[in-house]
């Protein structure tokens, strides 16, 4: 028995077509979702610089000066570990919102989706829909097409420089940026970093698009380690749409043998990474629902039950029931909300004040004139708030030695200030060559602003 098999059949598709994927645009539940929630973290992004607090920037990341203010509280160098509590919590909530539903970030949260599908909006009030859109590039280069193509790029360069801006607005006064901005007084490094960020921005989300989530992003390809069969993913019931086929809207499919799909491939045309999601589950797809509401339309106008693709999980698509509260979820969730509380409790007890004990090693102690041992000292006091404190030193551990020390030491908000400070005692009265104390460095205004720091009394 022979075999008719034709040389077209014998060779593997791609998951999408070759060149530019021109997306189509499309309404729906999901795209409703995501564009009221892209909106929204959009107008975040750019308002936060401007929230004001205490008659400042609510959220400043100094570098200059290696101070980063977040709404009171002044965070330098040292309180850096807040940074690997809240890379942990993201980590964790990661692990679990894929583990649960698979890859929602990349759908609708990821600031390279949300500027992509931006982009891709600006390109259809622009050039027109998909249809419009390939034949225009197909055309030759005319004056319609040139303005077209110039006004297209224009807004995205506006979009990039000023998405550019409002992200250095996080680590410059934002009036301040923008003021030298229109006076065209922008220092050298200021404008590398917006011109730097706006180039990335239209880069990505213009021409790398899907190129980005799809080959560069590394979560597509180590997100498989996270799922497992009760994983919510987009899928396709191949069961009821096969076999696929064209049809009038009156045709019985039953009598033609088809199944619910029409092969209509908008699902193709409106997907951002130019996948066919009835292939099955693909590393390339962000899990966004853009395929969900477009068959879902065509599946109103044929008259079928909605859903033919949907968000459910492996064990949901073979007819078992999904458990919600496994242990790989759980654990997931149970991580996050600790690290969250641990580092809740490590902010509330942050004590809003730095020192330090310095200490001259090249005269541990001297003996004055009246036969008594002195050691001196440089206390460096850093005030990690946001206003102005004045600060008192006191003494422990040695109950009959003197402190020399300034009264009262003013220090502005987020200023460090060195005081100089001596310790007397009688050699004759003290036991051992060295002796522990500690001094303790207490706001005026707030008693609760305090620290305690150890160091040792030297004698001969």
């Amino acid at each position: 028995m022979k075999f008719d098999i034709k040389e077209e059949d014998m060779i593997i598709k791609p998951y999408k077509q070759e060149g530019p994927i021109y997306v189509r645009e499309q309404k729906g539940f999901f795209q409703k979702i995501r564009r009221n929630l892209g909106w929204f973290l959009m107008l975040t992004f750019v308002l936060i610089p401007w929230i004001p607090y205490n008659g400042q920037q609510a959220i400043l990341l100094d570098f200059g000066t290696q101070q980063f203010k977040i709404f009171g509280a002044t965070f330098l160098p040292q309180d850096f570990m807040i940074l690997a509590w809240i890379f942990m919590v993201g980590a964790f909530a990661l692990f679990f919102v894929t583990t649960w539903l698979g890859r929602v970030w990349c759908g609708y949260t990821c600031p390279q989706t949300i500027w992509m599908l931006m982009f891709t909006w600006v390109e259809h009030r622009v050039e027109g829909t998909r249809n419009q859109r390939i034949k225009l590039d197909k055309s030759d280069w005319d004056s319609k097409k040139i303005a077209k193509k110039t006004a297209k790029h224009a807004i995205w360069l506006f979009i990039s420089v000023f998405t550019a801006t409002s992200f250095m607005a996080y680590f410059i006064p934002a009036k301040e940026l923008y003021l030298d901005m229109f006076t065209l007084q922008w220092s050298g490094l200021t404008s590398f970093w917006v011109f730097l960020f706006a180039f990335c921005t239209y880069g990505n989300a213009g021409f790398l698009r899907e190129k980005m989530c799809t080959v560069a992003c590394p979560y597509s390809r180590f997100q498989s380690v996270m799922f497992d069969k009760d994983t919510l993913v987009v899928t396709y019931d191949s069961g009821r749409g096969e076999n696929r086929g064209r049809r009038k809207r009156k045709d019985d499919p039953k009598q033609k043998g088809l199944g619910d799909c029409v092969d209509c491939n908008l699902c193709v045309e409106v997907c951002p990474a130019g996948i066919d999601i009835r292939n099955g589950l693909q590393y390339e797809c962000i899990n966004c629902g853009l395929c969900i509401d477009a068959c879902n339309e065509t599946m109103n106008k044929f008259g079928y039950q909605p859903d033919l693709i949907k968000y459910q999980s492996e064990h949901q698509q073979a007819g078992k029931k999904s458990n919600p509260f496994r242990l790989k979820i759980v654990g997931y969730g149970a991580i996050t909300v600790l690290i969250m509380v641990t580092m809740v409790i490590w902010a509330f007890n942050r004590t809003p004040i730095e020192a330090s004990v310095i200490r001259d090693r090249n005269a541990l102690y001297r003996v004055n004139y009246e036969g008594l041992v002195e050691n001196p000292y440089t206390l460096s006091v850093i005030n990690k708030t946001q206003h102005d404190l004045t600060y008192t030193v006191s003494l422990k551990g040695l109950p009959n030695a003197k402190l020399t020390a300034p009264v009262t030491t003013h220090i502005a908000g987020g200023d460090m200030a060195l005081i100089p400070v001596t310790v007397t005692a009688d050699g004759y009265d003290l036991k051992g060559k060295r002796i522990p104390i500690q001094f303790t460095i207490e706001s005026q205004q707030d008693a609760t602003i305090s620290i305690t720091k150890d160091s040792y009394f030297y004698k001969n």
